[in-house]
């Protein structure tokens, strides 16, 4: 018997977690070994329409506006019901909102298997990580996506043996350019000057966390010593105009390309010299993998899980948060040296392909599931419980005033 698998996910825009959950969710649909249902808090956002093309049925939406009202209990309500009707055996929840009311619901309706995910390691009040760690409490497996998050966890009093760690995995055929694309071409597709070195940031222009202005300092310069540099910044968000301003006042207005949101990175990547990254915090940041397996050297704040990515070195280089001297120290060494450019870039982009692929990724999720479920956790009863043992092709061979923040 196939398990029920029900994703909760914040919403469908293109943040990180929303591509990962879906990504994976693509990839469990694929293998056929689990029936999958999907739900959200926000029924909105570009990601909507190829999840539909996975013909799932009803996406049911649960909007939330905080933690400590009628409506959360009225929608707590709502999942908890759609939960024993549908007889979901494992809740898969993805963020900081959904671990917090996929763990409540999971457990008011005793789903016999619940999964957090947590992918940061700032951002939150102390009321909100209280809210979090409760969630934990509710969850049998809390999924940290790097080592650093891992061990956050821990000192945080979350039981080792509750937390596992799961890289994210990598889409590579999603980072594959068009079979003739030139630089150049690729380049004219977004209005970028064919005769630059371009520094690309791609990074939602939402959360002050991923600190555009420092960039932008640093982008300042590094054009200050090397004239042919361009710098490019993928994602839309409200800060935007702020970020165009701050441009204007350090004199580079002419220097830097707001290009929105970018549902081709691929090309936009192939089109750049050098990736960068310069949050104040992440857990462990896609942006940097997507630079790595585009064959870009990586340029990057010492936040979350970069340790675990670049290679100091030899893929890229990691600088001190809110250092935007070091990072523009950094940068320039990079567009100095092209072979060396060349180097690091293509030792990331096998370092990327042969650590953080999404297969694997989609292996540790299965084997997880069945863990769960098949009695080896001793927090989970076996008895009356699907497995995926047995099923797919191979199996006969063998709040608190928590207002929710989107990110």
């Amino acid at each position: 018997m196939k398990p029920k698998v029900l994703f909760i996910i914040d919403s469908f825009e293109q943040g990180g977690s929303e591509r990962q959950a879906l990504q994976l969710l693509r990839q469990l649909h694929e293998t056929g070994e689990c029936q999958l249902h999907l739900a959200c808090l926000q029924d909105k956002g570009s990601l909507r329409a190829e999840t539909e093309q996975l013909n799932l049925g009803e996406i049911h939406e649960y909007p939330l506006t905080s933690f400590y009202n009628l409506n959360f209990a009225k929608q707590l309500r709502r999942l908890v019901v759609y939960l024993k009707e549908k007889q979901i055996d494992v809740v898969h929840a993805h963020c900081f909102y959904t671990n917090i009311f996929g763990m409540t619901a999971g457990f008011l309706a005793g789903v016999p298997a619940r999964i957090t995910s947590k992918g940061e390691t700032g951002l939150r009040t102390p009321m909100q990580k209280l809210a979090e760690r409760m969630s934990f409490r509710m969850a049998h497996r809390v999924i940290a996506n790097c080592l650093v998050v891992q061990n956050q966890l821990i000192r945080e009093g979350v039981s080792p043996n509750r937390i596992i760690q799961h890289y994210n995995g990598l889409d590579l055929e999603r980072l594959k350019v068009d079979v003739g694309l030139t630089q150049s071409a690729a380049r004219a597709r977004f209005g970028l000057p064919q005769d630059r070195s371009l520094v690309t940031i791609v990074a939602n222009l939402r959360n002050p966390v991923k600190d555009h202005p420092m960039f932008l300092r640093a982008a300042a310069r590094v054009r200050a010593t090397v004239p042919k540099a361009a710098f490019v910044i993928a994602g839309e968000g409200e800060l935007m105009p702020g970020l165009k301003q701050l441009a204007s006042d350090l004199g580079i207005a002419e220097d830097v390309h707001f290009v929105g949101r970018c549902d081709d990175v691929a090309s936009l990547l192939f089109a750049s010299n050098v990736g960068a990254l310069s949050s104040t915090s992440e857990g462990f940041a896609n942006a940097i993998l997507e630079c790595m397996a585009s064959g870009l050297p990586v340029v990057a704040t010492d936040v979350g899980g970069v340790r675990e990515a670049i290679i100091e070195g030899e893929t890229g280089y990691i600088v001190p948060s809110g250092d935007d001297r070091m990072m523009a120290e950094r940068i320039i060494q990079v567009l100095a040296n092209d072979e060396t450019a060349r180097m690091m870039g293509n030792r990331g982009k096998s370092l990327a392909a042969e650590k953080f692929s999404k297969d694997r990724h989609l292996q540790n999720t299965l084997e997880l599931y069945d863990e769960l479920l098949s009695g080896h956790d001793s927090s989970v009863s076996s008895e009356n419980r699907p497995s995926l043992r047995g099923t797919g092709p191979e199996a006969s061979q063998n709040k608190f005033a928590l207002k929710p923040h989107r990110n």
